[in-house]
This record gives C-alpha cells, sequence and structure tokens, in this order.
C-alpha cells in the first residue's frame, strides 16, 4: 500500500522578526503522524517567489495533501483557513521589497477558491482536545494569501487528486516579549500539538 504524504510548509521570517512561527512548528513536527508521512518545506515570503518553490517542491514530492503554515499575529489561536482569493495588496513589502497594490495574483483565475480538505471537521478534532481553533474566512491579501491561492490553483490545474489548505498561527511567546507588544500569543508546543490533530482528521 502507497504511502500517503503530506507536504507542509513554513515560512521564512518577515517584517523585521528574528523568527516566524510558522516554519518553527512546521520543523518540530515529527516526520510521521497517523497514516501521514510528513515532507517539510520552507516558503521565502516573496509574491513571486514563494508560489514558484512550492510548485517545484509538489513536482518533485507529489503529496496526496498540500498544508501552508503562516503567521497571523494578533489571532488568539490556530485558524484553518477556508478560502483563498485573487488579490495581492499589501500594507508592508515582502522580502523582496514588493507591496503589491490591488493585483490579481493569477489572471483570469477565480477570485475565490475553498479549501478541499475537511475544515470543520479538522477543526473540531483540534476543540475536542480542549486547545482553542476555529475556522477562519478570511487568509487576507499578504503572501499566505498568495501561496493559498496558488495551491488551490494547482490542485484544480494540475494535481486534480490532490488536496489543498492553509493554516495560519499565532505568535509565539518570545515575539511578544522581544517585540514588547500587547497581542495574543501561543506556546510552540500548543502550535504543534494543534497541527498534529488538524493533520490526523485529514482523511
Amino acid at each position: 500500500m502507497k504511502q500517503k504524504k503530506i507536504l507542509i510548509t513554513g515560512f521564512d521570517p518577515f517584517g523585521g522578526d528574528a523568527v516566524n512561527p510558522s516554519y518553527e512548528v512546521v520543523k518540530a513536527l515529527p516526520d510521521q503522524i497517523g497514516e501521514w508521512e510528513i515532507v517539510k518545506g520552507l516558503l521565502p515570503v516573496s509574491f513571486s517567489d514563494a508560489p514558484r518553490t512550492l510548485k517545484q517542491l509538489i513536482s518533485s514530492q507529489l503529496p496526496d495533501v498540500v498544508l501552508c503554515v503562516g503567521q497571523a499575529g494578533g489571532r488568539h489561536c490556530v485558524s484553518v483557513e477556508k478560502i483563498a482569493v485573487n488579490l495581492a495588496d499589501a500594507t508592508i513589502p515582502d522580502n523582496d521589497g514588493v507591496i503589491p497594490e490591488n493585483e490579481t495574483l493569477i489572471e483570469k483565475g477565480p477570485d475565490g477558491m475553498f479549501s478541499n480538505l475537511p475544515v470543520k471537521k479538522m477543526v473540531k478534532n483540534v476543540t475536542e482536545h480542549e486547545i482553542p481553533c476555529c475556522v477562519s474566512y478570511t487568509a487576507g491579501t499578504y503572501v499566505c494569501n498568495c501561496v493559498f491561492y496558488h495551491t488551490m490553483d494547482l490542485c484544480r490545474k494540475e494535481y486534480p487528486d490532490m488536496a489543498g489548505g492553509f493554516i495560519h498561527v499565532p505568535y509565539l511567546h518570545r515575539q511578544i516579549v522581544e517585540n514588547k507588544m500587547k497581542k495574543p500569543s501561543m506556546s510552540l508546543e500548543t502550535m504543534v500539538r494543534s497541527v498534529e490533530l488538524l493533520i490526523q482528521a485529514i482523511s
């Protein structure tokens, strides 16, 4: 029986931070979760290079599921995104210094594309373990949404048997302390456990 495989990606630090919790979570995940082999990848915070890197990872690994993880500073828990939109509109530059304004990600692409993962089932598995988790209906318009949209476009056009989705994680405690912010945060251990439970609910 063929081993089932999930490609899970995080991002480089951006916006002046020394760390990005998304990749810290990815690095800390085990290499096997239930029936899933976990393959890990790192994406640049770049509107142009992140989709290219993701496409290369998918073509080399041919995963059954692509699950990208990004930081959503200000959220209180891990959130699972439902929809990606065909829009790039940034308030801060990406790591290439690019600040798109009201730009289309893929010309003539759908206005929005839904994750084809069991989003509510995944969230339920986390909350049943008494860890806060929620469904989100906006992945923003920064590089996270860009990667999510391109993931679903690849599912639609090139990999019809592949499932895709996106997870946002909050700030780490250390980011709040280092940057003297008054924002919600979560421990790395709780984030990792949340993502493990999300993956366990994918069938």
